[in-house]
Parts: C-alpha cells; structure tokens; sequence
C-alpha cells in the first residue's frame, strides 16, 4: 500500500455511534480527528449540531447516520433527517436501505429512496453514501444494488452498519467495486479492528472506511512506513 500516513489517515471515518455517548465522548472524538487529520467523524443525526461546533474551524467532516442502524422508517422521513443533519452541519450523510423492501424484491421503492436522498444530498453538495448492510443481502441482491446504485449516482456505497450480524467482508467489497467500476466508490465498515483487515479492505476496492479503531490502525500502519 503506497499511501503517506497523511494520505493514509484520510481514508477513515472516526466513529462513535453507540447510544451511551455523552457529549464529552464526542468532543474526545472530535478532537481526535482533528489530531490524527481523519476524514470525517461518524456519528448519529442527533448529535450532528455538537460535533459541528467542536470541529468549526478545521478541515474533518460531520458525517451523519440516517435511518440508522435499521433502515426502516419512510423516505419521507428519511429525506427529512437528511435535510436536518445537514442544517445542522453534516457534511456528509451515510443512510441506511430499507432491507425489507429489498429482500421483497421491491427495486422501485429502493431506487426512489436513494434518488430522493441523493438529491437532498447533492443540492447542499454533501457526500450521500448509501449502506447495504449486507449481512442479509444475497450477492444477488448486492448486485441489484449496486445496478441501481450506477443509475442513481451516490458518492459511496457501504457494506455494513456495523450493528447487524455480520461486518464487512473483502469479498464484498470486491463484489461491489467490481460492479459499480469507477462510477460509485465503496466504504467498508463493520469490524474493521486492525491494520491488515484495513489495508485487505482497501487493496479489494475500499477508498473510505469506517471504524472506532482508527487511531490503532494508524499508529500501527505508521510503524510500517
């Protein structure tokens, strides 16, 4: 992996979302993003205006979970808490798919749920990231949706939430990438807790993740360079 540790450190989202974070465990993971130059701190849509304001004046991203860590409430709903994270100050906004609708077969009802949340999205130019959590998708059914993802245009797709069952896997980064190309990039997050799990998820096609382990990984990953 020929990356700098700045370049390195750039590719994570410092995450924090477990509902017993107080508002100082978010100022601790604020500052240390700001320390170690992450891309984003990952946190949920509540706590988007605090993060906001501890990270005014510095170059790390609010990125706010929504419809998080089920996926199923309304677009409707969903389209507003976008639109309020990013009020708030997110800079980013990771959403969850409705699994159910996906595993109905029901394509439209997906499509039309990212291309409203995309659109709310893009028209604040904030990054839209979609998650698949695809510990209970079937490859054919992460194929779909990466098929619907190449129409529809949001910056990322992301593995996992990191609260179902199952993480991320190389093998489904790899299934992503290979079938969204160039056009959609990929996030891999859930159970990324070391630097060779890390460097596999960006060597299968990964180009941000997403994890609580960040500070570990880059301080391991410093010690290679």
């Amino acid at each position: 992996m020929n990356m700098t540790q700045k370049e390195f450190n750039y590719i994570f989202d410092h995450t924090l979302l477990a509902p017993p974070a107080t508002e100082a465990d978010l100022k601790k993971l604020c500052e240390e993003a700001v320390k170690y130059g992450f891309h984003t701190v990952a946190i949920n849509t509540g706590t988007t205006k605090a993060c906001a304001e501890f990270l005014k004046g510095t170059d790390v991203l609010v990125d706010s979970a929504v419809g998080f860590p089920l996926g199923i409430t309304t677009i409707e709903s969903k389209v507003f808490e976008t639109e309020d994270a990013i009020k708030n100050g997110a800079g980013e906004i990771d959403y969850v798919i409705n699994v159910g609708k996906m595993k109905a077969g029901d394509t439209a009802y997906i499509k039309d749920e990212m291309e409203q949340i995309v659109a709310a999205c893009h028209k604040h130019n904030v990054i839209c990231k979609v998650i698949f959590e695809n510990c209970y998708l079937t490859d054919k059914e992460k194929i779909k949706l990466c098929e619907i993802a190449r129409e529809v245009k949001p910056d990322f797709i992301k593995t996992s939430t990191g609260f179902g069952p199952g993480g991320a896997t190389v093998e489904d980064v790899a299934l992503m990438k290979k079938h969204v190309g160039d056009e959609v990039k990929v996030k891999a997050a859930g159970g990324i807790r070391d630097l060779k799990t890390c460097l596999a998820m960006l060597e299968a096609g990964a180009e941000r993740v997403g994890c609580s382990k960040s500070i570990a990984i880059a301080e391991d990953y410093a010690k290679t360079l």
